[in-house]
Order: C-alpha cells, then sequence, then structure tokens
C-alpha cells in the first residue's frame, strides 16, 4: 500500500510539474496568416516577468536566414497577470517569403508575405454559407433539409403551410431569421457591388460569380418571407429547435412542425427594400435578367410604400435579434431604392432618415449606419463625417489596448472587430484618406492570431484555430467547418449571465476576470459561427484578396 501511495505521489509531482507555466515564458502572438508586401507588420510579445533579450529576429523559413531584427522597446503595457508586454515592429520587411519571429529561444508561428496572401481565406468563408443553407439549395456536408418549411404561420392559418423552404440556417443550430438573412445576403450583394473585379471569382466555373450566386439563396427565401402586401415572415422555427438534442438537419424531430413567425417595422422594411433594390440592378446589368430585376424592385418599392403604417421597431417573435433603431436601415432601403429608380423623394428620405441615424459607433447586424452614410455620402459629401466619427472612437479604444482591438467585447465580438476593418475599407475609398489604414491592419491582424490567445478564429485558417464549434454539422463532422468564423471572446460578466457546461480550457491561461474565449462545443456564447459574422469577413478579406 505504501509503494502504491509513493508511486501516485511521484506520478503527481511529475504531471504537476509539466502542466506547470514557466513564468519566464514568452509568448509571441501574430497575424498567422501573414501580410501584404507594405503593410504595417507588427506582433505582440508578453511575458510574466521581463524579457532579457531585447532583441527579435525575424528568419526565413527556407533557409533559416536573418532577414530582419530590431530592438524590443521597453513595456508599456500590461495585459492580466502578464505585466510585461511589447510591441514590435517589421513593416520594413517586404521581400515575399515564409518566416518567424524569434526571441531569445521562442519562436512564433509561421507568417507568409505575398500579395495573394489572403486569396484562400475568402474562399473558405465561402463555403460556409454553402453549409448552412437550408431546403433544396444544393447544401453542403449535410442532405437537403426542412422542405416542409413552414408548417403554418400563427395569425394566418386559413393559408395553412406556406413555403418558406430555402435559405441559411443562422448560426449552430436550425433556425432562420429574416434580420441576420438580410444583413448577410444584402452584405454578400455589396461587397460584389463594391469590388466587381474581386468578387467575380467563379470557383465552380458554372458562369456565375461565387457569391452572386450564394446571394441568390437568401435573396429567394426573403421574397418568399413577404407575401400579402405588408406581411413577413421573421423568423422560421421556435426554440424547440434547442431542445431537441443535436442532430444533422435532414435527421430534425421537429422537420414536419417548423411555423413561420410573422413581425414587421421599419427596420426590417429597410432591410428587404435595400437587399431588393440592390439585387435589382445587379441582375440586370450582369445577367440581364430584367424579368427578375423588375420583380425584386417592384417587391423593394411596394413593402417600402408601407413603412408610415409600421412600427418603427419590429417585435422579435422568441426575443433573439431584437433590434435597437430603424435610422440606419430605412436609409439604407431608401438610398438603394433611389440608385435603382432616381426618384428624388427616395433620395430625401434617404438624407433625411441618415441624418437621424447618426454615428453610431459600432457594427453589427443591428448597426449598419455606415452603409447607408457611404451609400449617400456620392450626393452628399458631409456624411463621410459620420463614418470618420465611428474611425475616431474605434482608434481611441485601439490605443487602449496592446493588441489594438478597435471594438468591446461582447457576444459577437469578431464580427465587430472585422466591422472596424470594413468601416476604414469604406472611409479610405470615399476619401483616399489611409490614415486609418493601422487600425484597419490591427483588426485583420487580431482575428488572424495577433490576440492574446494566439488563435486564428477561423477554422483552418494559421496554425491554431477553433475544432470545437458549437456548431451540430460540424459536430457531426469531427469538427470539420470550412470557412467557420468563432464569435469570439465575450465579457465574462455576459457570460455570468447563462450556465454553460465547458468541457475545454485549452486557453484558459490567457482569459482574464474580464474577458474569456473558450473553444467548446458547448460554449454558443464565444464559440458560435454565423452568417452574419461570415458576411462581414467576406467583405474584409476579399478587399484583401489580391483577386482580380
Amino acid at each position: 500500500m505504501n509503494k502504491t501511495v509513493l508511486i501516485l505521489f511521484f506520478l503527481m509531482i511529475t504531471f504537476s510539474s509539466c502542466g506547470a507555466e514557466d513564468p519566464g515564458r514568452i509568448y509571441i502572438r501574430c497575424n498567422q496568416v501573414g501580410f501584404l508586401p507594405n503593410d504595417v507588420k507588427t506582433a505582440v510579445v508578453f511575458s510574466r516577468l521581463p524579457i532579457k533579450e531585447k532583441q527579435f529576429l525575424i528568419k526565413s523559413n527556407y533557409n533559416n536566414e536573418v532577414l530582419f531584427k530590431d530592438i524590443i522597446w521597453d513595456s508599456l503595457y500590461t495585459y492580466d497577470k502578464f505585466e510585461y508586454c511589447y510591441k514590435i515592429d517589421f513593416s520594413e520587411l517586404n521581400q515575399p517569403g515564409s518566416y518567424r519571429i524569434e526571441i531569445d529561444g521562442q519562436v512564433s508561428h509561421s507568417f507568409n508575405i505575398s500579395a495573394n496572401v489572403f486569396n484562400h481565406i475568402v474562399d473558405s468563408l465561402m463555403l460556409f454559407f454553402k453549409v448552412q443553407r437550408c431546403g433544396p439549395t444544393d447544401p453542403l456536408l449535410h442532405k437537403v433539409c426542412h422542405l416542409y418549411d413552414a408548417s403554418k404561420v400563427p395569425g394566418k392559418e386559413e393559408l395553412g403551410v406556406v413555403d418558406l423552404t430555402g435559405g441559411w440556417h443562422d448560426a449552430g443550430d436550425y433556425i432562420k431569421f429574416f434580420s441576420t438573412t438580410a444583413f448577410a445576403t444584402y452584405m454578400l450583394l455589396f461587397s460584389y457591388d463594391f469590388n466587381r473585379e474581386k468578387f467575380d471569382f467563379d470557383n465552380d466555373f458554372n458562369s456565375v460569380p461565387d457569391i452572386l450566386e450564394e446571394a441568390r439563396v437568401g435573396l429567394d427565401w426573403m421574397l418568399r418571407c413577404n407575401f400579402e402586401g405588408i406581411n413577413l415572415v421573421t423568423q422560421v422555427q421556435d426554440l424547440r429547435d434547442h431542445e431537441v438534442g443535436w442532430r444533422l438537419p435532414e435527421k430534425d424531430k421537429l422537420m414536419f412542425d417548423r411555423p413561420g413567425l410573422m413581425s414587421i417595422g421599419k427596420n426590417q422594411i429597410g432591410m428587404f427594400a435595400a437587399v431588393m433594390a440592390l439585387a435589382s440592378r445587379i441582375w440586370k446589368e450582369r445577367f440581364f435578367d430584367n424579368e427578375f430585376s423588375k420583380k425584386l424592385l417592384k417587391a423593394a418599392e411596394n413593402l417600402y410604400s408601407f413603412r408610415n403604417q409600421a412600427p418603427d421597431i419590429d417585435k422579435a417573435p422568441t426575443g433573439f435579434y431584437q433590434d435597437q433603431s430603424f435610422f440606419g436601415k430605412i436609409a439604407l432601403g431608401a438610398i438603394e431604392l433611389y440608385n435603382s429608380t432616381g426618384n428624388l423623394e427616395y433620395l430625401r428620405d434617404a438624407i433625411t432618415y441618415g441624418d437621424s441615424a447618426k454615428a453610431d459607433y459600432w457594427w453589427s447586424w443591428g448597426n449598419i449606419n455606415s452603409l447607408a452614410h457611404y451609400r449617400i455620402s456620392k450626393y452628399q459629401p458631409r456624411f463621410i463625417e459620420y463614418i470618420k466619427m465611428n474611425l475616431s472612437g474605434f482608434q481611441l479604444a485601439s490605443s487602449k489596448s496592446v493588441f489594438s482591438e478597435g471594438a468591446a467585447f461582447t457576444w459577437g465580438t469578431t464580427n465587430a472587430i472585422l466591422g472596424v476593418a470594413l468601416q476604414t475599407i469604406l472611409y479610405e475609398k470615399l476619401t483616399g484618406d489611409y490614415s486609418y489604414d493601422s487600425l484597419k491592419t490591427f483588426q485583420r491582424d487580431y482575428i488572424l492570431g495577433r490576440n492574446p490567445w494566439g488563435i486564428s478564429f477561423i477554422y483552418n485558417i494559421g496554425e491554431v484555430y477553433p475544432k470545437y464549434f458549437h456548431h451540430q454539422i460540424a459536430f457531426f463532422h469531427n469538427g470539420y467547418l470550412p470557412g467557420g468564423l468563432a464569435a469570439g471572446p465575450a465579457p465574462a460578466s455576459l457570460l455570468d449571465d447563462f450556465e454553460i457546461e465547458r468541457e475545454n480550457f485549452t486557453y484558459n491561461l490567457f482569459n482574464t476576470d474580464s474577458t474569456m474565449y473558450f473553444d467548446d462545443r458547448n460554449d454558443y456564447i464565444t464559440n458560435e459561427p454565423t452568417i452574419v459574422a461570415n458576411s462581414t469577413a467576406v467583405f474584409v478579406f476579399g478587399n484583401y484578396s489580391g483577386k482580380r
């Protein structure tokens, strides 16, 4: 017995020693994908103890040659228990190649410098939408599903079954939401319209740009959601979806019982009009499909005409995606209608609503004022100032953190951070002013690994990425989820409001009392991918790509 106890004691000591953190260990956090040749190139280095070696090296992965070296300046930041944090800058290195950073024997993940270093990211992000497809839409990683959407529309029982097939599942579950579908569809269309050269890629060689092929999935479903004038279905399926266990969508126990829930508000009307009006121009110009173009524009004008009969904000049927403001969305609808019709009434509406929207200092599915201001600024340049006000706020927030994130942590942090980059891209195109360019780059790099956890939040992008998404289809494919983008770190105060039973604590060392991230399949706050975040990411990384 004593011998057994002694052996167990030594085993405990051994494993405890192996798992203990070396207080002098250096952690290097950088973008794990890489940089364009002329990018600002930085990394963050942190440790519990002062770094003794005050020099960093950039070495080639091809021949181990030192291509760049510089001084590590004094620590100006702290990060929780890590009292010594340093920023290193190697922007002068612009020679294409594959590299790593070395500091006192510690080595970073590899990264590349190339004009095409980001091309593969947008291709991957687009695949996520195929995984999310619902109905007879040729989905990826699962079979055709939910062919009986919707079993009924409460309040319209006399209609019986209403065809609400198609569209995308919103996230890791199988509910479909109008708000997020409208946002994602608009972002796909807007991305193409913003830079047709970069977004004209056709990886399946069917003569249709992939991004428009995907947008059509959202378009068709949104058209089905609008029936009999002002009626609008804003959600298919209720919260029972979360109560029947994990399953593939084609094996959904509730496939014959998925109601369509109605709601209406100026916010929903604005997004519907914006999507349809923009799509009407694209389908006319790109495909010469005048019939479909007219159908889209008619639907946009018709629903927009009911705006004064609708409440300001729709009431979310189950509480998810409850909006807070309508001004930016109705302004966006009005300006897209003006761009499609030339009717000055729409332009006057857009200016009035756009001024009421003001700067929102944020980005989410419900905070898209900068899109409206971007469009309106073509006719009223003063609207650029609203976007600049947002960027000034983001810049201030970024300057206070060693990791330079420009948005506060929230539920959906990665989308908010990418939204900072997106708004910078809009501003740069409008003005030719690149004074916020480093802000944009820091947000991109945060997503790709320049963050406390040293993780790229996009599946299979970089060396370290999420492997346990809160996503049912991924779960049944051993974590495989091309293009999946984790929601990212969230405030501990938010996480405390939910009882989540987690199993994976790989990144706990870098969590703080205020901010946490978990690569855990049960964590629907920090590790669930959504069509909203992916559509923002498509815009940002598509604009960074070298595609022509």
